[in-house]
């Protein structure tokens, strides 16, 4: 069904939303491009390189840009904007988005993933995983009038996902697939938080790890809330 989507997407919508007649191939390339990216904050410049090294296509920076563009109007991303503004640290941010469909099913549907290739490629699944978890997050955060952010600084310390609150307070949250992970989770989401704190910067209310494979929540010493998948409810 999403496969047959895209080809609609490709082979109408494109064409019906302004008029303009597109080189099918080259978003072709750039679909799959994005979906190797998922979850990542490349470049518009990466996603040309990436066309370039892996498919043997080259494709102008500005028609990469234009495309984009399109796709955003027919709602098929739905990229995180960076989260800084209310930080208020000397930390500096990067102001890159992080790149998502608005679902997860069409990366597996461009890229040909079926069960057996994502359980045998638990680095590509970790990335769907997250972008599943932060699609829902977004969801339930709008319920309320808050909203989704990602959060990357300079020195390479990055939180999957911020949520912000209408009154300014935010969450953040950390998304792992194995429970192996949670460790290293909670402890990078210390670490920025501290970090911040030194800088006299607003720190987060509420450290958690999201897991895809932990069965209950609970508060760790440290204070991080560790919540399965499986408890998410609006």
């Amino acid at each position: 069904m999403v496969k047959e989507y895209l080809e609609l997407i490709i082979n109408d919508d494109l064409i019906r939303l302004d008029g303009v007649k597109r080189d099918k191939h080259k978003m072709q390339l750039l679909l799959k491009s994005l979906a190797r990216n998922e979850s990542t904050t490349v470049t518009n410049a990466t996603l040309k390189n990436d066309i370039k090294e892996i498919d043997n296509e080259d494709i102008d920076i500005d028609t990469v840009a234009s495309y984009l563009n399109a796709l955003n109007k027919l709602f098929l991303l739905d990229n995180d904007e960076p989260f800084s503004e209310n930080i208020r640290s000397k930390v500096r941010v990067k102001q890159a988005k992080k790149r998502h469909f608005a679902d997860p099913s069409i990366t597996c549907a461009i890229l040909n993933l079926t069960v057996d290739k994502l359980l045998n490629d638990l680095q590509t699944f970790g990335f769907l995983f997250e972008a599943m978890v932060e699609r829902d997050l977004k969801i339930y955060a709008e319920s309320f009038d808050a909203k989704c952010f990602h959060y990357q600084d300079y020195l390479n310390r990055e939180i999957d996902c911020v949520i912000e609150l209408e009154d300014g307070n935010w969450c953040a949250f950390e998304i792992k697939l194995g429970a192996n992970q949670i460790d290293d989770a909670a402890a990078n989401l210390i670490k920025i938080r501290d970090s911040i704190q030194n800088e006299n910067g607003k720190v987060p209310k509420v450290l958690c790890v999201i897991c895809g494979m932990s069965s209950y929540a609970y508060k760790r010493e440290d204070g991080v809330i560790v919540v399965p998948i499986t408890a998410l409810k609006n």
